[in-house]
């Protein structure tokens, strides 16, 4: 049984991945409408991978008709914006109906993916890679 909201209109959450942050509002009696900044999903979002990743909490839940969703989404590339989008969209799903989080949990769709880039080390060109060596 989904929870009503107090005090507001919609369900808030953040999703992160690498570098990118998306903030997603999650609005109930909707008709299915993705908008990330301020452009249809389908704009924004051009691979079918990607669009895959988006939906993928909602066929998960069977809520795909149900809301409206408004993305906020800044920060690194075209994948990872859309993989910390699907971890918002889980995270507002969780605020909505708690009863969703083994489903979603079971997917790993909750779960913060915290590989980033590793830091360039003094003495290297890059985090591992080491001057060419010279034997003359």
């Amino acid at each position: 049984m989904p929870q009503k909201a107090a005090s507001s209109e919609y369900f808030y959450a953040s999703g992160k991945r690498k570098t990118s942050i998306a903030r997603v509002r999650l609005y109930p009696n909707g008709k299915g409408d993705i908008v990330v900044n301020e452009k249809p999903s389908q704009k924004y979002f051009t691979l079918l991978t990607s669009k895959g990743i988006i939906y993928s909490p909602l066929k998960l839940t069977g809520t795909n008709k149900k809301f409206d969703i408004s993305i906020k989404v800044c920060g690194g590339g075209i994948s990872s914006q859309a993989e910390a989008v699907r971890h918002g969209i889980a995270r507002a799903l969780l605020q909505y109906d708690p009863q969703l989080r083994a489903t979603l949990k079971k997917a790993g769709y909750l779960t913060r993916d915290a590989r980033i880039k590793e830091r360039k080390k003094p003495g290297l060109k890059r985090a591992r890679r080491a001057p060419q060596f010279s034997k003359r």
